[in-house]
């Protein structure tokens, strides 16, 4: 892997065989170490004070703009896109998730990894972050792993006029149910304050598509993780984000871009 921004010393001149330092890589062609990752997508430092939530979304997409294949996005990734996906959530206090998504990826837990387990130790995270998944009907298979066996209890995310049996059978299987919109659905915006009120300010979201384009919608996204595929798929798979339109397009800088074996792994920040 190699850093193509922001350009240093290392990255103007010819790549070379271990010519990074810790925290700061070039890459040279050799495959990043977990640290070093970690520190590239490290969150911000809050503020002094109260933190407020810093909510990032990862995602890959075809170089033709596809966020799926057949369904899932696991075609069109790859083996360093997983290693920065891992590393994404052991870096997160929780990973934002919609209904959908669980169901066609067949969404299981976060598991606690040992490579990150004293800094998230020392940074006063749980040994891994909670999933809370946002959903209207809760028609979720509530036998699922995800919601029997995880390591730190899953979160439902709901409105308050969600159906009392489905609250109750998720309630019953051990998820967490949060109230966060006053109808059927789930206001953005109120999620997002309904996580950082339970302590979690380092947010990750996978999408779906759907999800995503409503975060973005609602002006609560800060970063965008985007994995860019060397695929093309055609066909009509989603985009990344989907849902309803921003009024006037949201302008994004560039933080980092990273390449390995032709995937671009880019980093953008609200402007």
């Amino acid at each position: 892997m190699r850093r193509l921004f922001p350009v240093t010393d290392e990255t103007a001149a010819p790549a070379r065989e271990g010519a990074a330092e810790a925290g700061a890589p070039d890459g040279g062609g050799r495959e990043w170490s977990l640290a070093e990752l970690a520190a590239v997508y490290a969150y911000p430092q809050p503020e002094p004070g109260v933190p407020r939530p810093w909510l990032r979304a990862n995602m890959v997409s075809s170089l033709d703009g596809a966020a799926q294949h057949e369904g899932r996005s696991q075609p069109i990734s790859s083996a360093a896109d997983m290693r920065i996906f891992g590393t994404l959530r052991a870096l997160s206090d929780v990973v934002l998730v919609g209904a959908e998504t669980v169901r066609q990826e067949g969404y299981r837990p976060a598991r606690a990894r040992a490579e990150f387990a004293g800094a998230r130790k020392a940074a006063g995270q749980s040994p891994a972050p909670a999933v809370a998944v946002v959903t209207a009907s809760l028609e979720l298979d509530f036998s699922l792993p995800l919601f029997t066996s995880p390591v730190v209890p899953t979160l439902v995310l709901t409105g308050a006029a969600a159906a009392p049996d489905r609250v109750a059978a998720a309630e019953k299987a051990g998820a967490r149910v949060v109230i966060a919109g006053d109808g059927m659905g789930v206001d953005p915006a109120r999620a997002v304050r309904a996580l950082a009120d339970l302590g979690h300010t380092r947010l990750l979201t996978e999408g779906g598509p759907r999800l995503l384009g409503q975060l973005v919608a609602a002006e609560v996204l800060d970063e965008l993780c985007l994995t860019i595929s060397p695929m093309l798929t055609a066909g009509d798979a989603q985009r990344i984000a989907g849902g309803p339109s921003v009024v006037v397009p949201r302008r994004f800088a560039l933080a980092s871009l990273l390449e390995e074996d032709g995937f671009l792994f880019g980093r953008y920040r609200r402007s």
